[in-house]
C-alpha cells in the first residue's frame, strides 16, 4: 500500500510522495466458530471468557463467529469450534463443507458431542412430534435423529459439558496455538469431590449420583451443594454404567426413573443410552434392570 504524505497548504505541488511498506497480512491462525441445532450456551461460554478472550485474540484471528461479530472473513480456517447437533439434511451438508476447510474441528458442549438435549427425538415419533407442533409440518426437512458431530465427520477432539467449562474452553485454545495436546481430564467426577473434600451425596443422604461415571469438568458442582450429579460432561472414559445402575436403584430409583437420569444432555452418548435402552427394557417387563 502506498500512501500519500500529508503536506503543508504551502508546500509545493511536486513535492514526493512518502512510500511505506506494504501492510503484511495477518499472520495469526484463523479460527471459526460454527452453530448447529443447540441453545447458544457453549458460544456465550466463549464470550463469557472476556479478559482470556481478549488476550488470546492477540494470538489468534478470530476470522467466523456470528455470536461475537458481523466481520466475515473467508476460509480455509486453522481451527473450527462446532456447537450443536446434526438435526437437518441441511446440517448434514453443512458439517462436511466445514470439515473441508477447517485443518483442526473441535466440537463443544454435549450438543456437539453427545445429540444434546434434542436426541430425545431417537426414541420417540418425530413425524407425530411434527404434526402436533406445526400448522404445516410439510414445510420441515428435518432427521429423524440427533447426532453428535462425529457420527458425520472426522473431529479432532471432544470438550464436553452443558455448557462447556469456560477454563477448558481456554486451555484447548491454548494447546492449539502451543501445538500440544490439551491437558483435560477423563477420569470421574467422584475425583473431583475428593479433591474438594466434598461428603459422598449417595452414601451421606441417600441422593442419586451419577458422579461415578460422569467425565470430570465442572468442579464437582451439584454435589458441592448435596447435589446429585446428572452427568452434563457426558459418560468417563471408563464408565461402569452396569454398576451406576444397580446402586441408583438401590437407592430407590424406579426404572423409568433410571430411564430418565440417563435420558437428559448426554443421551445420545452410546455408554448412556445403552444403559437408559437396558433399564427402559427393564421396566417394560416388570424386572430388574
Amino acid at each position: 500500500m502506498v500512501e500519500h504524505a500529508h503536506t503543508h497548504p504551502h508546500e509545493h505541488e511536486h513535492d514526493a510522495a512518502v512510500a511505506t511498506e506494504p501492510t503484511p497480512p495477518d499472520a495469526r491462525p484463523k479460527l471459526a466458530v460454527w452453530k448447529f441445532a443447540s441453545c447458544d450456551g457453549c458460544q456465550l461460554s466463549i464470550l463469557n471468557c472476556e479478559d482470556e478472550l481478549l488476550q488470546i485474540a492477540e494470538s489468534i484471528h478470530i476470522a467466523y463467529f456470528p455470536e461475537a461479530t458481523r466481520a466475515i472473513v473467508a476460509g480455509p480456517y486453522d481451527l473450527s469450534l462446532v456447537e450443536g447437533s446434526i438435526t437437518t439434511p441441511e446440517d448434514v451438508k453443512r458439517i462436511h463443507e466445514i470439515r473441508a476447510q477447517s485443518g483442526t474441528v473441535v466440537t463443544i458442549g454435549a450438543c456437539a458431542t453427545a445429540g444434546g438435549i434434542q436426541a430425545l427425538r431417537n426414541w420417540a415419533d418425530v413425524d407425530e412430534f411434527r404434526s402436533i407442533v406445526y400448522a404445516h409440518p410439510e414445510y420441515l426437512s428435518t432427521l429423524d435423529t440427533s447426532t453428535p458431530i462425529a457420527s458425520h465427520i472426522d473431529v479432532d477432539y471432544e470438550l464436553r459439558g452443558c455448557p462447556v467449562d469456560k477454563t477448558q474452553l481456554v486451555e484447548v485454545l491454548a494447546a492449539f496455538l502451543n501445538g500440544r495436546k490439551p491437558r483435560i481430564p477423563t477420569y470421574s467426577v467422584c475425583v473431583e469431590c475428593k479433591l474438594k473434600g466434598n461428603v459422598c451425596v449417595p452414601v451421606a443422604t441417600g441422593t442419586p449420583c451419577l458422579g461415578p461415571v460422569t467425565q470430570a469438568g465442572c468442579g464437582a458442582l451439584c454435589p458441592s451443594y448435596g447435589r446429585g450429579c446428572y452427568g452434563c460432561f457426558g459418560p468417563q472414559d471408563s464408565a461402569n454404567t452396569e454398576a451406576m445402575t444397580r446402586q441408583l436403584a438401590e437407592l430407590g430409583m424406579s426404572n423409568a426413573d433410571i430411564v430418565r437420569v440417563y435420558r437428559t444432555f448426554n443421551a445420545g452418548s452410546p455408554e448412556f443410552a445403552a444403559a437408559s435402552d437396558q433399564a427402559a427394557a427393564a421396566s417394560s417387563t416388570g424386572g430388574p434392570t
